[in-house]
């Protein structure tokens, strides 16, 4: 029999702890907040439980409580582990029914609403179309956790060699909600739809390559563009300081059009783009010459916008054909803005010495596989600081030319 009695702990206000017996305490607090305490002996060592608070618990359920704590040390169980494990298991049907509750069409969704501030209407739209044609019937009815690696093949499949561009794209979508997905606990395991180590062994590499060799800009050749940098240095329109950012950085061209003032740090000549603003959705540095940062001082800030170009439409930034309006108007239509990359490329393996690696992580384009990549991690940035100081001095070679020797390349 207790101790205590229901009508006595009601009554209680002394602050103070209260002995029911076995173990079992009532305590009060200065607060007048009570609650109940177990105190056992396991393995020689004294320990404390909470088993509540009054009255949410009452004295009943207190003793209750007490008791079944007794019987799992009797049986050598220790009731703090039992309790952890079964919190646990709480929390993890709790996130399994949350998890089946939302559907990868909404996950696709609400991805799209998080990250798509920072696209232009055109690619949110697109971005979408995409998983309605070929994603939705398939697996916009399942949880992410029901997702696995034949529901992917199932929705990549069908057109993985008609059209494997469309294919390797949504497939990025798709590894891109998932991931989201993990990072919300609402699902575990690794993604379904990565390609390293994964599709990769499941799906032809050969048509993936195929279609990247079908991806190709019109391009101004690499002797011409310095005449064309002259002409646009003695135009101080948006458009053309644009356009020249473009060139000098070998950016594409969605990252010039959102590029923020809070991306650049002028004093230590770099500017950072967060993950979601690159293709590949990793993080990137691209390095600015003497050039470049004398040419991102002389853009105008806008007061009441982030953006070095802003504009009138929704997405706060300068027309997605403003460059292409402007390149156009100078008579020279046959090229594209992408292929300004295609420029510098081509520059860059017919003039320098630079590895291609160094080439190619100047586009944003890391192509060591998984193995070496896990050891190698450098971004090359003191190099490619180099080699596009070399670019903008073949661009406007009325500049100092600051380079590595070949011992530090």
């Amino acid at each position: 029999m207790g101790k205590l009695n229901p009508k006595q702990v009601e009554n209680l206000i002394e602050p103070g702890t209260y002995e029911d017996g076995d173990g079992l305490r009532l305590v009060v607090k200065p607060t007048g907040r009570k609650s109940w305490l177990l105190r056992f002996q396991l393995a020689g060592r004294r320990r404390e439980m909470g088993l509540g608070s009054f009255p949410e618990v009452t004295l009943k359920k207190a003793r209750q409580d007490a008791s079944n704590k007794r019987s799992q040390l009797s049986d050598g169980v220790d009731p703090l582990a039992a309790r952890d494990i079964e919190r646990a298991a709480q929390r993890e049907a709790q996130r399994t029914s949350e998890a089946k509750q939302l559907k990868f069409e909404t996950l696709a969704k609400e991805y799209c609403e998080a990250h798509g501030g920072t696209w232009s209407d055109k690619w949110r739209k697109g971005w979408l179309r995409k998983l309605e044609l070929y994603a939705f019937d398939h697996i916009g009815k399942l949880s992410a956790e029901e997702i696995g690696t034949s529901q992917v093949l199932k929705v990549l499949q069908p057109i993985w060699t008609s059209k494997t561009r469309t294919a390797d794209e949504l497939r990025g979508q798709i590894e891109q909600i998932l991931d989201a997905a993990k990072a919300r606990s609402l699902r575990l395991g690794e993604n379904p739809a990565r390609w390293r180590g994964h599709l990769e062994n499941l799906l032809s590499r050969a048509e993936k390559k195929k279609a990247r060799k079908r991806e190709h800009f019109e391009a101004l050749r690499w002797q011409d563009v310095p005449a064309l940098m002259a002409r646009l240095s003695a135009n101080s329109t948006p458009a053309s300081l644009a356009t020249q950012l473009l060139i000098m950085t070998s950016a594409r061209a969605h990252m010039v059009r959102f590029a923020r003032w809070d991306e650049f740090n002028l004093e230590e000549g770099t500017w950072s783009l967060p993950d979601e603003r690159m293709k590949m959705r990793i993080a990137f540095v691209i390095p600015l010459t003497e050039e470049i940062v004398a040419l991102v001082k002389s853009i105008p800030r806008i007061e009441g916008s982030p953006y070095l170009f802003p504009g009138q439409g929704k997405s706060g930034v300068m027309h997605a054909n403003a460059v292409r309006t402007l390149l156009h108007a100078m008579d020279y239509k046959h090229i594209t803005r992408h292929g300004f990359r295609s420029s510098f490329r081509d520059w860059a393996g017919e003039c320098t010495n630079y590895p291609r690696e160094v080439c190619e992580m100047a586009l944003a384009h890391d192509e060591r596989d998984q193995t070496e990549g896990a050891y190698s991690r450098t971004d090359f940035l003191d190099k490619r600081r180099a080699l596009m100081s070399e670019w903008a001095h073949y661009l406007t070679p009325n500049q100092p030319l600051q380079t590595l020797t070949d011992d530090q390349r």
